[in-house]
């Protein structure tokens, strides 16, 4: 059976050298490939038996609202990433995903998860890796709202865009594609859409990164590491520790 190694084979090899058992088991997550459109949620906060999905094409956001309307964007989703994994596993879904553009996503029930996982133990230990690596982003996050300056949280979250997307064969050392509005970047980092603008702007003429018409450019990427403080070690992607 030829297996393609699509963006998450790629990511879960970042890990672990997968046999050719665990890739035909990580291809039937794939076989219920839906299309949705951009703005579509996927996973809604507080509903309950959600499936979850594997991210092929396309990016989403995950985000929670709080009682007064506001939305605290968690992360972004980028092919080869799990959408609301912990979504099959709580009684009741603890956030929402919502397409950021239009994606192909495949739909992964419970019953998948168990079985393959029961026939691939070395693919249960990519996953489970997989979502720890999520976890550290996460904290990241919380670092970046908690304590760093908002052009530190800008370039932290570029760079860490950039590593994710490049490890899965998209974008290059140079920059990437980037779909996102400062209206996601304003949710995501806790900042207003107005001061989002203003770091970018900032950024640019000081000859870091330029963020224009979709495309993020790294202009002096050895600066804009410095800036940001960003050590790549938390995301965990130097080559796999089980072979």
């Amino acid at each position: 059976m030829l297996i393609q190694k699509g963006p998450l084979t790629r990511k879960l090899s970042a890990f672990v050298a997968l046999s050719g058992d665990d890739l035909e088991t990580l291809a039937r997550f794939h076989r219920r490939r839906r299309t949705f459109q951009a703005g579509h949620e996927l996973i809604h906060e507080g509903e309950t038996h959600q499936s979850a999905f594997i991210l092929a094409e396309g990016w989403a956001c995950s985000y929670k609202i709080l009682p007064d309307g506001e939305r605290q964007i968690v992360d972004f989703q980028i092919p080869g990433d799990f959408l609301g994994l912990r979504s099959v596993l709580f009684r009741t879904t603890d956030h929402t995903v919502e397409a950021v553009t239009c994606v192909e996503a495949s739909e992964v029930l419970t019953s998948d998860i168990f079985d393959g996982f029961a026939t691939a133990p070395r693919l249960a230990m990519a996953v489970l890796w997989a979502a720890s690596r999520d976890e550290a982003m996460v904290v990241e996050h919380l670092v970046s709202v908690g304590r760093r300056s908002a052009d530190e949280r800008m370039a932290h979250l570029l760079l860490e865009l950039g590593a994710r997307l490049l490890l899965v064969g998209i974008g290059d050392k140079t920059g990437f594609d980037c779909p996102l509005t400062q209206y996601h970047l304003a949710d995501a980092l806790g900042l207003s859409a107005v001061h989002v603008n203003r770091v970018l702007r900032h950024l640019r003429e000081e000859g870091l990164v330029t963020f224009q018409k979709g495309r993020v450019d790294f202009d002096d990427l050895p600066r804009l590491i410095e800036l940001a403080g960003f050590d790549l070690d938390y995301l965990d992607q130097d080559g796999p520790l089980l072979r």
